[in-house]
């Protein structure tokens, strides 16, 4: 007989441990620390580019070595640089120059400088880089597409055909301002800002340029004198159609041998690179062909005399070191707004296409790229460019390769070839004189399949169709407008992306899944129980924020009002709202949740909290909210908010 009040009384013991325990979780929701001060948030970023201040167990000195070490990478690693890592970056180095000197000269074309401008790019920007840079593999120097930024961009501000030093002079300015955002950029720790250009936009907008690029080496692989400034496909073609119409009708000579030098050594590039891709052992092959074409078809166009039947070569390559070129910067006029604005957009193509180069093999190395100290690294050597007569340099892919290929183990691999390219400058510029324009143009032809990737095009589309439409939005952009519209589009369809995201968040309705205690999406769960009276539902979504706060308030009302239409359910007496995906609300987002507190309330429904984040409970209790809802109806679990609404008792409305 006295077993049936001890076991009520041990039941009545368990269920007051519970409510206590229960209580005991809700105070740990609604008593968290006070979350960081705004200035903190602000100034993070400079307080750890400067971190290595603030330790106080440190000496001067010791300061001192760890600022350099962290500027300057190559002092922790060089101490135990060996001899054996010496000769496999030698032999890296000496593959990356056979290739870096004609592509240099021929994106010199392409960005429509001098020769020897492209081999000035491939000397002072690998040589900061190398002390600089995290990056073992990232081969330094000028590449297409920044290239083909320059020549669309520039001659809007300044015809090369009209006045070529003022057109080189807004070149260098450009690259200054390239540099000076690229530093910025790293020292405050404003990475984010370059990953505006999504992937999938890079991806479009790469495939746009390289086919532009392709179109526009028709101008020497054909011969043609007279061609257009714009990048468009239309205006190519048109000026290539306008062009060779003009030599067939007038009594203007076309010269075909242009276009037969250049399509037999574009074959031979392109054999070499299938070649060089099916079989490791040949990876050397596609790298030195580049350097044998050029040597091959000089030869042939000096024994054969071919310049004077209508070859057109390149003459002058102007020898020796990089000269100053401080002197020719422009900071006063008309074009240094537009100059800036050049070196913004040059400064984000650069470094997107750099910090994906490096990271893509530093994972196969397995290495952590400091995407910061690369940005600080590419606007330094990009400010010491712009002074030494170069135009703006990053990471090139199919170098990169090269150098990954070859065997190197450091960035002295692109010290090494800095100096095979200065060797060249002093001795052997005179050699290229009788080199045909027509073999740039096949070198950068065979350089270009490497840009157009259609497997990630259709990899993109597989997995989102959003991403996607940017990507077709960049490319197309590119290829039947300009550069800059292709990137404007780009960017935009991402943003609209996050806008579309941020402004309709998803609402989701939560049930209990069979056999535990976890509360999922019942569209994506259709296991899932909903419980009658009580609505659980959840903000698919990071902010409540002013531009979301009215949708997620109809769209609750109305989840409300649907669930109480469905007459086998009843009348909802409870909404439980899961918040553990809120990371933040706005003033906009607590009215709005104070507007569905007073609705609810009129209707008799009670409106309860469950797990709201450091900075959302924070703000609701400045606010006065939760002394509103009442400080009971937070909880820590959706389970533990159902039990407590499905033992209230709820007074009609």
């Amino acid at each position: 007989m006295s077993s049936a009040p001890s076991m009520r009384v041990s039941q009545q013991e368990h269920f007051h441990l519970e409510d206590t325990s229960q209580i005991e979780r809700s105070l740990w929701v609604l008593n968290p620390p006070n979350p960081p001060p705004l200035r903190n948030k602000l100034f993070s970023p400079l307080k750890k580019t400067v971190s290595f201040f603030s330790s106080k167990k440190k000496t001067c000195v010791e300061h001192a070595v760890s600022f350099l070490e962290s500027l300057f990478p190559i002092l922790s690693w060089f101490k135990n640089y060996k001899a054996s890592k010496f000769k496999d970056d030698l032999l890296a180095g000496l593959t990356l120059a056979s290739l870096s000197i004609p592509q240099s000269i021929g994106y010199a074309n392409l960005a429509r400088l001098d020769p020897q401008y492209g081999l000035y790019t491939s000397v002072i920007p690998p040589l900061i880089y190398a002390v600089m840079g995290s990056s073992r593999e990232i081969a330094i120097g000028p590449v297409a597409v920044v290239s083909l930024l320059i020549s669309s961009l520039v001659p809007k501000v300044v015809d090369p055909a009209i006045d070529p030093d003022a057109y080189r002079n807004v070149v260098f300015t450009v690259t200054l301002f390239a540099g000076i955002f690229q530093t910025a950029f790293g020292v405050f720790r404003l990475g984010f800002l370059v990953d505006f250009l999504s992937h999938a936009a890079l991806v479009g907008f790469m495939a746009g340029a390289a086919i532009i690029i392709g179109f526009q080496q028709l101008k020497g692989l054909l011969g043609i004198s007279h061609f257009t400034n714009k990048t468009d496909v239309i205006s190519v073609l048109e000026s290539v159609y306008k062009s060779l119409h003009q030599q067939i009708t007038s009594r203007e000579k076309w010269y075909p041998l242009n276009f037969v030098i250049g399509c037999s050594f574009l074959v031979f590039l392109l054999a070499a690179r299938f070649v060089g891709r099916r079989n490791k052992k040949f990876f050397w092959l596609p790298a030195i062909a580049p350097l044998l074409s050029v040597i091959l078809s000089t030869l042939i166009v000096y024994l054969s005399k071919a310049d004077k039947n209508g070859v057109n070569i390149i003459k002058h390559v102007k020898g020796g070191l990089n000269p100053s070129s401080v002197h020719q910067l422009q900071f006063h006029g008309q074009h240094v707004g537009q100059a800036a604005r050049i070196g913004l957009i040059s400064a984000v193509i650069a470094l997107t296409e750099a910090i994906a180069v490096g990271r893509s093999f530093s994972s196969i190395k397995g290495y952590h790229l400091d995407g910061n100290k690369e940005m600080l690294a590419m606007g330094c050597m990009n400010i010491a460019g712009s002074l030494s007569s170069c135009y703006v340099a990053t990471g090139s892919f199919s170098r990169t390769a090269v150098n990954f290929s070859a065997g190197c183990q450091t960035s002295v691999s692109n010290i090494v070839m800095a100096v095979t390219v200065i060797l060249c400058l002093e001795l052997f510029t005179r050699l290229l004189y009788y080199t045909p324009m027509a073999i740039l143009a096949s070198i950068i032809l065979s350089a270009l399949p490497g840009l157009i990737d259609i497997s990630e095009a259709r990899y993109i589309w597989k997995v989102d169709k959003l991403d996607f439409l940017a990507c077709m939005g960049a490319f197309f952009g590119v290829l039947f407008v300009s550069v800059e519209i292709g990137l404007l589009v780009a960017v935009s369809i991402s943003f609209a992306k996050i806008l579309i995201q941020s402004i309709r968040p998803g609402i989701e309705v939560l049930g209990r899944v069979p056999r535990t205690e976890a509360f999922c999406d019942v569209s994506q769960y259709p296991m899932a129980i909903s419980t009658p009276g009580i609505l659980v539902i959840r903000i698919s979504s990071g902010s409540l924020c002013f531009a979301n706060a009215n949708f997620v308030r109809e769209k609750m009302l109305k989840l409300v009002t649907d669930e109480e239409n469905e007459q086998a359910k009843g009348r909802v007496h409870a909404v439980i709202m899961d918040m553990s995906n809120l990371m933040n609300v706005d003033t906009s987002g607590i009215l709005a949740l104070e507007e569905v507190q007073k609705r609810l309330l009129s209707r008799g429904v009670q409106l309860a909290m469950v797990n709201p984040r450091w900075m959302v409970i924070h703000k609701l209790k400045v606010a006065h909210f939760v002394d509103k809802i009442g400080k009971e109806w937070i909880f820590l679990t959706v389970a533990e908010a159902v039990d407590a609404s499905l033992s209230s008792k709820f007074p009609d409305p």
